[in-house]
């Protein structure tokens, strides 16, 4: 079979094969850069692409396929537990131990079955290896498998990958997770760097809503802020949709109503959307086929999706000044913590998975500045990082290493000291690591 291709030059002549090794080569090249990869339901070679994994040496690989039964997280759990177990004889001796009752109230023991469940990875191999989720299409109408295999790729093992195969875009937050550098998204050989989900614009126009996360939070529309939300939670719920490609009403109302039972927590929903859709006089969210999701008629741009466009544009650059201006727009862009001043769940961990991106972008630039001898700039530069991410110690490190690089021991003396008068205060502890690193570096 004969496939032609465009190049720069023209088109050209491959075969199957040679299109199958461009995105295996791919592949290997982008595996190290995060710890879930997702093969976009639009790659034309996925399947063959884990085929080809399954086959190869240069991971250890272990097939899970999404069955029709895994509809909660004791399913999932147990038949993937049974389906490693003929892979690698020893993988649930953790979790084959854990009392029934904890799988009845999955969200009250949740992190007790992650938490177990990573026991068991963590042992599987010594080695660099993938844990292939294939079929993982049939989990969409499952909150617990997506929310799970979401958090599982927040605590997988370093030498570890997972590998995501589907027909479907799965219900994670990819956007944050490739701002966190957790996630990536493959297309045969091409790394997904913009419009994630399809649909929002990072472009502005006369009859763009214009919606801001990055600080403390805010929507315009028509060049005015929007005033009329009556209470917060329609404000709140645009960002929430727009968090994931799709959400469920039970995603929505576990995370805005856990208090209420489904009945109540499902009529202040109702009351929140069409508040909402009173808000920017537009349907914002649609429903179709068990899903809510933001009207993909509806022109918006999002700061979050610049913010990341611009992450990934610096990653897969090698132009020195294209990598620069990227950098210096994503700083540009991040005018605070995401939705500054809620303190929601997923709020928290979104804002987490930003700040890495921030951080990435300042210390990036902090590095070339002082390539270049300025090293006044990279000073200034590493002192936001710690400002946005105080318990970052290895920006710490670097700040106080720049400090002394300078001749400017004293700062580098004081920064610390400061910074343990801060910990002090909240109950807070140094790592045995940089307390070793200050010491070492006094005594030079």
């Amino acid at each position: 079979m004969k496939l032609y291709v465009s190049n720069f030059k023209g088109w050209k002549r491959m075969s199957l094969h040679d299109l199958l090794e461009a995105s295996y080569q791919t592949f290997l090249q982008e595996a190290p850069k995060a710890r879930i990869i997702l093969l976009h339901p639009d790659s034309r070679f996925r399947s063959m692409l884990v085929a080809k994994l399954m086959n190869e040496t240069d991971y250890r690989v272990f097939y899970y396929a999404i069955g029709q039964d895994d509809v909660d997280l004791r399913s999932f759990v147990y038949s993937m537990t049974n389906s490693l177990a003929d892979q690698y004889p020893m993988f649930g001796r953790h979790t084959n131990m854990l009392p029934q009752e904890v799988f009845k109230e999955p969200y009250q023991h949740f992190n007790t079955i992650l938490e177990t469940f990573l026991q068991d990875i963590a042992e599987m191999s010594k080695e660099p290896f993938i844990l292939v989720f294939d079929e993982f299409d049939l989990s969409d109408q499952s909150d617990d498998v997506q929310h799970f295999v979401e958090r599982l790729s927040s605590k997988f093992p370093a030498h570890g990958k997972i590998v995501i195969n589907s027909r479907t875009l799965p219900r994670l937050p990819w956007v944050s997770m490739i701002a966190q550098k957790r996630a990536i998204i493959l297309k045969d050989n091409e790394v997904i760097n913009r419009r994630f989900y399809g649909t929002t614009q990072t472009e502005k126009t006369d009859e763009t809503a214009e919606v801001y996360g990055l600080g403390p939070g805010f929507v315009m529309l028509n060049n005015q802020p929007i005033d009329n939300w009556e209470g917060h939670l329609p404000r709140l719920l645009l960002f929430f949709a727009l968090d994931r490609p799709v959400v469920t009403r039970s995603e929505i109302c576990q995370a805005f109503w856990p208090e209420l039972n489904l009945e109540q927590a499902v009529n202040v929903f109702h009351v929140t959307k069409r508040r909402l859709h009173k808000a920017l006089d537009a349907d914002v969210l649609v429903h179709e086929d068990g899903y809510y999701m933001v009207n993909p008629e509806l022109p918006i741009y999002y700061d979050v999706s610049e913010f990341v466009d611009n992450l990934m544009v610096a990653r897969s650059i090698d132009n020195p000044e294209t990598k620069m201006a990227a950098w210096q727009r994503a700083a540009e862009l991040y005018r605070g913590p995401f939705l500054k001043g809620h303190n929601d769940t997923w709020i928290q961990n979104r804002r987490e998975e930003f700040v890495a991106g921030y951080i990435e972008v300042l210390t990036e630039m902090a590095n070339v500045w002082h390539e270049r001898g300025r090293d006044e700039i990279a000073l200034m530069l590493l002192q936001k990082g710690v400002d946005a991410d105080p318990m970052n110690e290895a920006l710490r490190r670097d700040l106080m290493n720049l400090y002394h690089y300078m001749g400017r021991r004293s700062e580098a003396a004081a920064h610390y000291q400061s910074w343990i008068a801060w910990l002090k205060e909240r109950n807070l502890k140094p790592s045995e690591e940089i307390k070793a690193f200050y010491e070492e570096l006094m005594a030079i």
